[in-house]
């Protein structure tokens, strides 16, 4: 398929942080086919970048032994084309700053931020590297949602500080979705989690990735050490399930994907 076109403010690349490179690198290459390229350890720390079929769907990186107690986590990263003026615009929006603004050699500017709800995320600058070369397929991402216990802030956060056009999927007291367009040409999704997520887990990112199977990924996730956060469910938007990694970064998967960009997904 073609390669997916990436607009300001939308999701344009994901990658992992996490605690044993080795195991991440079995596990994901096991469960969605993924190859992998390592990149120089001066130039860019030994970041790995992931493949499937060849094109670029995700990065990896070891956590730095200076950050005891920081979970591994999936970052989804949205795309700028002024990285310094998204920088300003977040502030401006009530967001903050956890990693200011950088060039990496060759390849674009990144930034970590946290939105005004307290979901950490990241923003990218292309120049060299562009962003996923494959979505919405087996072994790519397929939707991108923030998890808010702050809905109507975090709304209104991305429509300020990222330019979002949003559309509401639904208002109702048990079901509150926005997303960052609209139908089949819908890009990521806002989620009102305040009733859904667990004491102590904070508004966060998640990424959905495509599988061929959702029933067969988890059997094959778990005999390698994964939890199973959400059993498998039939969806209007395809069979998902929320499970973690064997390190514990949690994500998605959703087989079916047959609605297109049309996935909004709650869980």
């Amino acid at each position: 398929m073609p390669a997916p076109q990436i607009t300001p403010g939308a999701p344009c690349w994901a990658d992992l942080m996490t605690s044993d490179i080795e195991r991440a690198k079995e596990f994901y290459s096991t469960l969605f086919g993924w190859t992998y390229e390592v990149g120089d350890e001066e130039a860019y720390g030994g970041y790995v970048t992931a493949s499937k079929d060849g094109q670029a769907v995700a990065g990896l990186m070891l956590r730095m032994e200076d950050q005891p107690g920081m979970p591994d986590v999936w970052t989804v990263y949205l795309a700028s084309e002024d990285i310094n003026a998204t920088a300003a615009a977040v502030a401006a929006a009530g967001g903050q700053a956890f990693l200011a603004p950088m060039e990496v050699p060759e390849q674009g500017h990144m930034a970590v931020f946290g939105d005004a709800g307290g979901a950490a995320f990241g923003v990218w600058q292309p120049s060299g590297m562009t962003g996923f070369g494959k979505v919405a397929e087996p072994g790519s991402p397929v939707w991108f949602e923030l998890h808010t216990r702050d809905y109507d802030r975090s709304v209104d956060f991305y429509q300020r500080a990222l330019g979002w056009e949003t559309s509401v999927m639904s208002d109702t007291p048990e079901f509150r979705y926005t997303t960052l367009g609209e139908g089949r040409n819908s890009q990521a999704g806002i989620f009102d989690a305040a009733r859904d997520l667990p004491e102590g887990v904070p508004s966060h990112w998640t990424v959905y990735w495509g599988v061929e199977n959702t029933d067969e990924a988890i059997e094959k996730a778990t005999a390698m050490g994964s939890t199973v956060l959400m059993p498998a469910a039939d969806t209007p938007f395809g069979r998902m399930a929320a499970i973690t990694d064997p390190m514990g970064a949690p994500f998605r998967i959703m087989q079916d994907l047959g609605q297109g960009g049309e996935q909004g997904a709650e869980g």
